[in-house]
């Protein structure tokens, strides 16, 4: 099973109860060494204070969430948005800044179009990212956010854009996303070396809304100990988020709670 000092905590997982400063102070208290920051929260706290924030407690940033949506709105927009995401990332020193392309544009049926928009934008972007020293974690989602949130489905998908792009990228693993694929293992073993991130959380059965329904890990279907293995023999050995989007459950309790409990699933269920 996971190690604790490979535990980081997502943001999102505790997102109604704490802002990053009560994050970053709680993780500290839990024994938590690492947060994966949503950028929302950072704006909130304001770099500056996050930087010293995550300094002065010792907790470290590793996966910045998040860059790209390519396909949603205006293109320079969205490029001078990624930059800012890219430059946040560095000044925190976290390991990566996690990636994905957005859904369809609105109105369009173009999905093979839109997969070539996001393509190109995410190649002008890569540039920028290396030589800030950012690795552009790509993340796959499950297909049935494809569309609206990401036309990236499978990590063949993600692989083959990080064959054609190179340093400055990498493939983000969420078992939310890719235990059901049939090529689970293969895809994972081709990863070896590029995986920049790795998140774990539950797929519950039922489950009640396909985005804010996530189980805590040992609450669902997922086989995590066998991915988490696959993972490690691909070389794999950063730290492990914790990203449970829960709205009717655990964004309702107390946030010492979720803590307690995630550490505790972290070391039995991981």
């Amino acid at each position: 099973m996971a190690d604790l000092s490979r535990l980081s905590l997502n943001t999102i997982t505790v997102r109604e109860q704490l802002t990053l400063r009560q994050c970053i102070e709680a993780c500290a208290r839990h024994g938590i060494p690492c947060i994966d920051p949503w950028r929302d929260k950072i704006a909130e706290l304001g770099l500056a204070n996050a930087i010293r924030h995550f300094r002065d407690a010792g907790v470290r940033p590793s996966g910045v969430c998040r860059a790209g949506l390519f396909t949603a709105g205006d293109p320079v927009a969205t490029r001078d948005e990624n930059r800012r995401a890219i430059d946040e990332t560095a000044a925190l020193g976290a390991d990566c800044l996690v990636t994905i392309p957005g859904g369809l544009p609105a109105g369009s049926k173009d999905l093979a179009g839109a997969r070539r928009f996001a393509e190109d934008a995410l190649a002008e972007l890569v540039p920028y990212a290396r030589a800030a020293g950012v690795t552009l974690a790509l993340e796959p989602l499950h297909p049935m956010t494809c569309g609206d949130r990401s036309i990236w489905s499978t990590m063949a998908q993600v692989l083959d854009l990080c064959d054609a792009l190179g340093e400055g990228t990498g493939i983000a693993l969420d078992v939310y996303h890719i235990w059901w694929d049939p090529a689970l293992a293969a895809g994972i073993a081709r990863a070896a070396g590029r995986i920049a991130g790795y998140h774990v959380c539950d797929w519950k059965v039922p489950t009640r809304d396909l985005v804010w329904d996530r189980g805590m890990m040992g609450d669902g279907v997922i086989d995590i100990p066998a991915i988490t293995a696959m993972v490690e023999a691909a070389g794999y050995t950063g730290p492990i988020g914790v990203e449970i989007m829960s709205a009717a459950d655990w964004w309702t309790r107390d946030a010492d709670e979720v803590l307690t409990v995630t550490k505790d699933r972290f070391a039995h269920c991981v």
